[in-house]
């Protein structure tokens, strides 16, 4: 595992996940971020809609998060952030405070 990571994400939360004050259901959470998935896939910017959809402060810096090390992140993000190669993107990421796209940028 690499000392430390460089990870942009989009989060969208839902009603009840941790410390989220979003409306919108789980399904419509996961059925959102599928199709933002989607949208990265056919190379739409990843900074852009993370702007756009991004229910985290860092949505503001194109989903930017910076450099951590490994435990800084809750695990199932952690797990998934430094098991991507640089430039590469996530499948969708489910923790507590829902659901999350990450690119490895560093």
């Amino acid at each position: 595992m690499a000392g430390q990571v460089r990870v942009s994400h989009i989060l969208l939360m839902y009603q009840g996940s941790e410390r989220s004050t979003a409306t919108r259901s789980k399904e419509e959470a996961l059925s959102e971020i599928g199709s933002i998935k989607e949208k990265i896939a056919n190379g739409e910017d990843f900074a852009a809609l993370a702007a756009a959809h991004s229910d985290c402060p860092s949505g503001r810096d194109g989903g930017d998060l910076g450099s951590f090390s490994p435990g800084a992140m809750v695990p199932e993000f952690d797990e998934v952030a430094f098991q991507l190669e640089v430039g590469a993107d996530s499948d969708v990421v489910t923790t507590a405070f829902g659901y999350h796209l990450l690119r490895r940028t560093g």
